[in-house]
């Protein structure tokens, strides 16, 4: 019998998951098989003990689960635990094992599929969430040269940029958080969006020349044509636009490693997601 994954959430039909991972077995000739799980707003924790029950292996943990993944595992990473969220769940021997790859996704789309290092780099992530912690922990493990958090409440940016868990990996970073005004002057080489703005065709309040020659602009929304974030970053020069689909590719292969010790190729999946 194949092993048996699901991808749980509220709503869940939209999800890409299944066809992800299906391509990642396919690759790597792994007998699984990954299916959509829609829980209860209020019944998470009865939905995973039930799949747990029934022989699941894994499972990813989409909105608005994330935190409750987290709170329902025996064992934690690193990366999750700086979130205080996860996406990514792996049962064992009866006990659950939790991850966040939402921020090696993203590190790994902009370095790997985009060409850009974040290395010395000037970093703009906006937001102070649940996504912003949840990629802000690899952001900064890449070493930016300044990372700035912005966010409409400031004292969310500020708190997000202070936590004790993040001065180690600040040494190498100029570390901190902002409102929307305070933006003003300052240009960055890599911009990301991880408000949910684009969700309402939104734009966050941002000033002019914001951009640096040669900036990135990236969304961590996907969906078909340009967000209200990407065609306003067109509009002010951005060299390079992405969306966040390629995170969604990355982070999906991490998880499949985490399962399986496998990491399959990602390139071909991402292409075929593009062509619909």
């Amino acid at each position: 019998m194949s092993d048996r994954y699901v991808v749980i959430g509220h709503p869940v039909a939209h999800s890409q998951s299944p066809r992800i991972h299906s391509m990642f077995a396919a690759q790597t000739g792994q007998d699984i098989t990954y299916d959509k799980l829609l829980a209860p707003i209020d019944g998470f924790a009865d939905s995973l003990r039930t799949f747990i029950s029934e022989g699941g292996h894994g499972a990813n943990v989409t909105v608005p689960f994330k935190l409750e993944a987290y709170e329902a595992a025996d064992e934690v990473s690193e990366r999750a635990g700086h979130a205080r969220a996860a996406n990514t769940l792996k049962f064992d021997a009866g006990r659950i094992y939790a991850d966040n790859t939402d921020g090696v996704g993203l590190v790994r789309d902009i370095r790997a599929n985009l060409g850009v290092a974040p290395e010395g780099k000037r970093v703009l992530l906006m937001g102070a969430g649940g996504a912003a912690r949840g990629v802000l922990l690899p952001l900064l493990e890449a070493r930016p040269a300044i990372l700035v958090i912005a966010n409409r409440t400031v004292e969310k940016a500020m708190q997000l940029a202070s936590g004790n868990q993040h001065q180690p990996l600040a040494a190498h970073t100029e570390l901190s958080g902002a409102g929307f005004a305070s933006l003003a002057g300052q240009q960055f080489d890599i911009v990301i969006n991880a408000t949910s703005s684009s969700l309402s065709d939104e734009l966050p309040p941002l000033p002019d020349k914001l951009f640096a020659p040669g900036a990135l602009a990236y969304d961590m929304m996907y969906g078909k044509g340009l967000t209200s974030f990407l065609s306003y970053a067109q509009a002010q020069n951005a060299a390079l636009l992405a969306d966040g689909l390629g995170m969604l590719v990355e982070q999906a292969a991490e998880s499949f490693w985490i399962w399986r010790g496998v990491r399959p190729d990602t390139r071909p999946v991402i292409l075929a997601l593009r062509k619909g």
